[in-house]
């Protein structure tokens, strides 16, 4: 079976809508005219805090967070879209990773009615043509009619939007918010701005198999939601549920796939691997064919070669990670979030758009924490950002974390990064995060 190939990406970040305005930190020019040691320092993140409920955590004190600035995976929603979500979880504090989650139910659907197969390796090799074919529909009663009469589509929903799928089964361009917590710890929607990243030219417009044989009763098509509801991405697992579980819904209600409902089973993938390997071979015991996720890029890294192996269909909604781009996944993992090339070219776009020229990175050590820290210094320096002025800090990646761990983990850090002067600190972690950035307000690297 094939092993993936990493695919070129051509990394012009293109502003969608209004150009950034200036940010309200110094720059390096002005903050030299300012004591070495204490330059005005902003705060940025990425797809792994920036949301609703990442602010709980400064409820207390959110001033701490005020400010911090970042990216995700995020296309403009509409207010029918996130009104149907509503109906779904009325508690949804925010929308990320909503647009990916839904259309990775929404494609393996139309994959499976396309190949007149709720098989999984018919499924697979089916999902990449729905996204890249002719003639676009925006729905999925549209889109599923399109298939059940074999006629030519290309699904364009909520995040797969402008482009499809490259040869390797993940977004061909995508879209990011660039985001800003408020005074009130939670994002401040005025100020969220989008931009565009990636290069639809990469789109794979090879044309899948045609079906085999008439129409037959099948199998009923099985999902397995395979999300956090606990471990260090739980807050961000609701949106992302309550998406996955839309999109069964609206798929059922416009007739199902091969003529019969399809039916879903949750699990949580603990952002854990072992918590996640466990649900994974539950799922397949159960005769699950598709299963949607992991969150974090760690665990589907993890899960991948268990689902491989039993033949199954894996779409992750969150992973991001570049490493899984090139992952021997034998044709079954496809992701609708953009991999990290893309959001490290946007991120450091953000930076340089904001006027630094000395930054620090603190970055969890594990697949999308390394990657991505990575990503974003070759293109700071690419942009023009001297090696040298480039500070990178790694810290380790557990499971759970404790609130002592804030000044064992991260007080050394502070201190180096406070002695180095930087004045834009970007952070790539998880809920963690709260315990780094406590850290550097309390070292006084952020006022």
């Amino acid at each position: 079976m094939r092993a993936r190939l990493a695919t070129a990406i051509v990394g012009a970040i293109t502003v969608i809508g209004v150009p950034f305005a200036a940010s309200g930190c110094t720059s390096d020019t002005q903050s030299n005219n300012n004591a070495a040691s204490t330059p005005t320092v902003r705060l940025y993140g990425t797809d792994g805090i920036m949301a609703n409920s990442f602010g709980d955590a400064f409820k207390n004190s959110p001033a701490e967070l005020a400010g911090l600035k970042g990216t995700t995976p995020l296309t403009p929603l509409s207010d029918d879209f996130k009104r149907r979500l509503k109906t779904i979880d009325p508690s949804l504090a925010g929308f990320n990773y909503t647009g990916e989650s839904y259309d990775a139910v929404v494609i393996a659907a139309l994959a499976a009615e396309a190949g007149k197969s709720s098989d999984p390796a018919s499924i697979a090799k089916r999902l990449i043509g729905v996204t890249t074919g002719d003639n676009p529909c925006d729905t999925v009663a549209a889109c599923l009619s399109a298939a059940k009469t074999g006629k030519p589509f290309k699904y364009r929903g909520i995040s797969l939007r402008s482009s499809g799928f490259t040869s390797v089964g993940e977004p061909s361009a995508a879209s990011y918010g660039v985001l800003s917590f408020g005074n009130n710890s939670v994002i401040d929607d005025a100020k969220t701005e989008f931009v565009g990243a990636g290069d639809a030219k990469t789109e794979d417009k090879t044309a899948p198999p045609a079906a085999s044989g008439g129409r037959t009763q099948k199998p009923p098509l099985k999902y397995g939601l395979l999300l956090p509801k606990t471990g260090a991405l739980a807050f961000q697992g609701p949106p992302m549920f309550a998406a996955a579980k839309l999109a069964i819904k609206e798929i059922n209600e416009a007739g199902g796939v091969l003529g019969q409902p399809v039916q879903v089973e949750e699990g949580d993938d603990g952002t854990n691997p072992d918590v996640a390997k466990a649900t994974a071979q539950q799922f397949i015991s159960r005769g699950v064919a598709v299963i949607i996720g992991a969150g974090a890029s760690g665990v589907s890294k993890a899960v991948i070669p268990q689902v491989a192996q039993a033949g199954r269909v894996m779409i992750s909604p969150a992973s991001t990670s570049d490493e899984l781009t090139k992952f021997e996944d034998k044709g079954f993992f496809f992701r609708t979030s953009p991999p990290d090339v893309l959001q490290a070219k946007a991120v450091a776009d953000v930076i340089m758009r904001d006027g630094h020229t000395k930054v620090a990175i603190l970055a969890r050590g594990d697949t999308y924490g390394k990657g991505l820290a990575d990503g974003v210094r070759t293109d700071l320096v690419s942009a023009g950002i001297k090696a040298e002025n480039i500070l990178v800090k790694e810290y380790e990646a557990k499971d759970k974390y404790e609130q002592d761990d804030g000044p064992k983990m991260f007080n050394q850090a502070t201190t180096e990064i406070k002695y180095f002067g930087a004045t834009a600190v970007l952070i790539v972690g998880f809920d963690e995060s709260a315990l780094a950035i406590k850290a550097l307000v309390a070292g006084g690297v952020k006022a």
